[in-house]
């Protein structure tokens, strides 16, 4: 299972759309290595600056990895996290989390970084099973 679902979001689903700012909160709680991850990477763009910023430290151990690949191969998840922090988010092997500004999501940075020049680029042997 990928999220902690209260019974109030439960119900608030079956009974017609959920809001962004409680599924956001589920989230959060639920997948709280990503969230710091994304959160953080937000935090670093807006104080730094820049055309993206990433991460490429590998999840300390196999849960926090499933956060990561469970938040951004979820269409819903990753598209309320985009709104939520106004930010485009792109993603390489099962760890290098990009953030660039949602003005950019055009751009040539955010092209460069999701094309399959850069995805070939960083590989590694080490990454060949993460």
């Amino acid at each position: 299972m990928s999220l902690d679902v209260s019974a109030e979001l439960l119900k608030e689903a079956q009974h017609g759309e959920v809001d962004d700012a409680a599924f956001v909160e589920c989230i959060r709680t639920s997948l709280p290595y990503a969230w710091e991850m994304i959160s953080g990477l937000v935090a670093r763009l807006q104080v730094d600056g820049g055309d993206f910023a990433d991460n490429q430290t590998p999840p300390p151990n196999e849960q926090a990895r499933g956060q990561l690949l469970r938040v951004l191969a979820s269409d819903a998840m990753r598209g309320t996290l985009e709104r939520y922090f106004g930010v485009k988010l792109a993603f390489q092997n099962c760890h290098r989390v990009a953030v660039f500004p949602g003005a950019a999501a055009d751009g040539r940075s955010y092209r460069d970084f999701v094309s399959a020049r850069e995805q070939i680029l960083n590989q590694s042997p080490e990454l060949r099973d993460c």
